[in-house]
């Protein structure tokens, strides 16, 4: 298959739309992907597993009129080829969510997925307010949310904690450093992270917040594992995203600590991982969804049709990547159900993520040829440039 024939076919350019205005044929998807800034490394994989989604949908012609999943379900409208809009969500919140805003509000985009930072997700939940579902993929703060708004990722609680007791318990580790970016999701995983140590009996020793974006470099870094080796911390967990962990990861990995210190990551993915130059200490764990050696059924197979689609020179489909792919799925299945509203559209999701077993849930998901995703958790240890499964969570 020929990769850019792929994007071209589903992907529309927000500006055209602008000038063309709204197409009721077509199910419009906002696509808020960061494709700039630190965690621009990521966006062009998520780019091309939202591609490989939408294409799959269109292909099965999942949203075409069928009888409605649920006795109190209004008429399904009749089916429309889906298109992603992109929009660059490594930019300044503010700038993010208004960009969105005027696509919901010039009805060219029916609802939004993607991934990206906490601070730009709570301005797009703000901005989007009763205007458009609005489908985040990746691990988030917690924390009660506004309408329309579904959450696909763990809390910190659900990602960490069960990682944390795992290598504390099996390796003595006591004395933890929590190290993140400034922002609203580094922020909650600490607060989480000290009760989890104390739960364990164990000590914080260091607790440090940088500016996001980090603009000092190696050797604000270099200072910053001189300071935890001061703290004689036996691990710590590391919530800097995208550029800057990549960054982090190649200094530490140089430095005396390397061999001694645990780091556990719950945002270092196969792309980061390889923007860092891998890493072979053998103590720098990631604690994730999905990774790509994972070798179950569901994940060979999203692997193989990717491949198909892209070939073995595309992006590296990570588990930003594969929340794309399973965000896309979920906002065809909430229109093939009728619920693709602001008002309906939660507790849909959460209906269509746990009932399986429902034969109208099926129908649903029918356009997806891997179904519902599953939210299963994994703790992988880096391995040269291979992120190597080691546990179930």
């Amino acid at each position: 298959m020929n990769s850019s024939a792929v994007v071209r076919t589903v992907v529309r350019d927000s500006m055209e739309l602008l000038v063309a205005g709204p197409d009721p044929t077509a199910l419009r998807i906002g696509l808020l992907l960061p494709l700039s800034g630190s965690l621009g490394l990521t966006g062009p994989s998520g780019l091309s597993a939202a591609c490989l989604a939408a294409t799959e949908v269109n292909t099965a012609a999942a949203l075409e009129r069928r009888t409605p999943l649920w006795e109190d379900d209004p008429p399904h409208p009749p089916k429309r080829r889906v298109e992603l809009v992109p929009v660059d969500a490594g930019r300044a919140p503010g700038a993010v969510a208004g960009d969105a805003r005027l696509l919901a509000d010039a009805g060219l985009v029916d609802a939004f997925v993607g991934f990206h930072t906490s601070d730009v997700h709570r301005a797009l939940e703000a901005a989007l307010a009763g205007r458009a579902p609005y489908v985040f993929t990746p691990p988030h703060e917690g924390g009660p949310r506004g309408a329309g708004v579904v959450l696909l990722g763990d809390s910190p609680g659900r990602q960490f904690t069960p990682a944390m007791l795992r290598l504390a318990e099996r390796r003595g580790l006591r004395r933890w450093a929590l190290v993140g970016s400034d922002y609203i999701w580094p922020q909650s995983v600490h607060r989480v992270a000290s009760r989890t140590v104390r739960s364990l009996g164990g000590t914080v020793v260091l607790d440090r917040l940088l500016p996001f974006p980090w603009a000092a470099g190696e050797a604000g870094f270099e200072e910053l594992v001189d300071a935890l080796a001061l703290a004689r911390a036996q691990a710590v967990l590391v919530n800097l995203v995208g550029r800057d962990l990549a960054v982090f990861n190649r200094v530490f990995a140089a430095s005396r600590l390397a061999a001694e210190v645990v780091r556990l990551s719950g945002a270092l993915e196969e792309n980061v991982l390889l923007a860092g130059g891998g890493d072979d200490t053998g103590e720098l764990y990631s604690v994730m969804r999905s990774f790509a050696g994972q070798g179950d059924e569901r994940r060979l197979a999203l692997a193989e049709r990717y491949r198909t689609a892209f070939g073995a020179t595309g992006p590296v489909l990570d588990t930003y990547a594969e929340g794309c792919y399973d965000g896309v799925h979920l906002l065809a299945a909430l229109a093939a159900a009728g619920a693709l509203t602001p008002g309906r559209a939660r507790a849909a999701a959460a209906r269509l993520l746990a009932g399986a077993g429902d034969p109208a849930v099926r129908r649903a998901w029918s356009a997806a040829p891997l179904g519902p995703p599953s939210a299963q958790g994994y703790l992988a240890r880096a391995d040269g440039l291979d992120l190597t499964v080691i546990a179930r969570l």
